[in-house]
């Protein structure tokens, strides 16, 4: 009997293979449409003891290769589908979390880099500090600060560049743009 099945099974199989790998490559691809028919045997030799190979078995081979098919058309759109939410949700999430784009990041680097700026002024020698900061904080020209101080106008000129050099060289690892513009703006020491 399992003689028998073996001839006829090997008979449907050439008689069949190649028009269903045809069908198949239509519904999913070349790449696919082989695996589905040899599922599609492999299943008829698993149940060989309860199958019978006699007129309606082209039409099941049909209708189990066209079944597979839309299983693993399925399956995929099921994995597309979760891969485009998935990549769609880590799009977002790096989007949220860069740093140029998270006001929560800027405020916190922002007043770290007040803080530091401000340990930076406040280490400044007494005069320098006092001068930087009337010509920085509060705005005044050395013409001003001199009078105010009762200082010469050369002394302010001497103790700004003092200044400026000692906050070049503690502030040196950040860069000298955003040096530039904490030291030309207001912004930072508000």
């Amino acid at each position: 009997m399992e003689k028998e099945f073996e001839e006829k099974y090997r008979t449907l199989f050439r008689r069949h293979y190649a028009g269903l790998s045809f069908y198949a490559a239509r519904l999913v691809g070349e790449d696919d449409a082989e695996d589905i028919v040899q599922d599609v045997f492999m299943e008829i030799w698993r149940r060989k003891n309860d199958i019978e190979l006699g007129e309606q078995i082209q039409s099941f081979l049909y209708r189990s290769v066209y079944t597979r098919a839309i299983n693993l058309l399925n399956h995929r759109a099921i994995v597309e589908n979760h891969n485009a939410e998935e990549a769609e949700l880590m799009r977002k999430k790096l989007e949220y979390y860069q740093p140029e784009q998270s006001e929560a990041i800027r405020r916190i680097e922002n007043h770290e880099l007040r803080v530091e700026i401000h340990q930076a002024i406040n280490s400044l020698p007494d005069k320098c500090k006092e001068v930087f900061k009337l010509s920085y904080l509060y705005g005044m020209k050395n013409k001003e600060i001199a009078d105010a101080l009762n200082i010469s106008l050369r002394t302010v000129e001497a103790h700004m560049y003092k200044a400026l050099k000692i906050l070049r060289e503690r502030l040196s690892h950040l860069h000298e743009f955003i040096v530039f513009i904490i030291l030309t703006t207001k912004v930072f020491f508000g």
